[in-house]
């Protein structure tokens, strides 16, 4: 279950930034006054290091990181 967890953390920013990019290349909306272009990329520029420290948390926990 953890193996499956840390490859959909790993594949989950990944699909975001790149595949789904094309998908909000738009100029409207404007949330909070932004594009909704560069929103998403700010959203994912954090989630990603978010995603990162899940993957550290569930590897310390079965040991593999000292």
């Amino acid at each position: 279950m953890s193996r499956f967890l840390i490859v959909l953390l790993v594949i989950i920013p990944f699909v975001a930034q790149l595949i789904a990019l094309p998908l909000v290349n738009h100029m409207h909306p404007v949330i909070m006054g932004f594009p909704l272009f560069h929103f998403w990329l700010l959203i994912w520029m954090i989630l990603t290091p978010l995603c990162t420290w899940g993957i550290y948390r569930i590897q310390k926990q079965q040991g593999g990181i000292q």
